[in-house]
């Protein structure tokens, strides 16, 4: 028990110190812990926003794709052919992409 105060004063075997106080093994976890608990409630908090923004996403497309099936087909190609008069530049890309991912599922198979 001498030899290891002898050591503790000559400065040989350090104390644990965090920010100018001593700290034990026990707060150290008690510190991990409560970080690990901070980071938990984080990621519940986070999944919760993306479950909430899911929903009202599925929701707003489910509302728009019954407004689409109540809707006449010749209305809904009279209103395609307005939209590319009005926006023929996104109306190539758009039809660009659709013909790419088409492309892509028939080579596949």
């Amino acid at each position: 028990m001498e030899n290891t105060e002898t050591k503790n004063e000559q400065g040989l075997i350090k104390p644990d110190v965090h920010n100018g106080e001593d700290k034990g093994q026990n707060e150290y976890m008690n510190d991990f812990r409560g970080q690990a608990q901070e980071y938990g409630q984080k990621f519940q908090d986070a999944a919760m926003k993306a479950k909430d923004y899911a929903t009202e996403t599925f929701a707003q497309a489910s509302d728009k794709f019954k407004e689409l099936q109540n809707r006449d087909p010749k209305e809904l190609v009279e209103d395609a052919k307005e939209y590319a008069r009005q926006k023929p530049g996104q109306t190539i890309m758009i039809s660009a992409a659709i013909g790419l991912l088409v492309g892509f599922l028939l080579r596949k198979k």
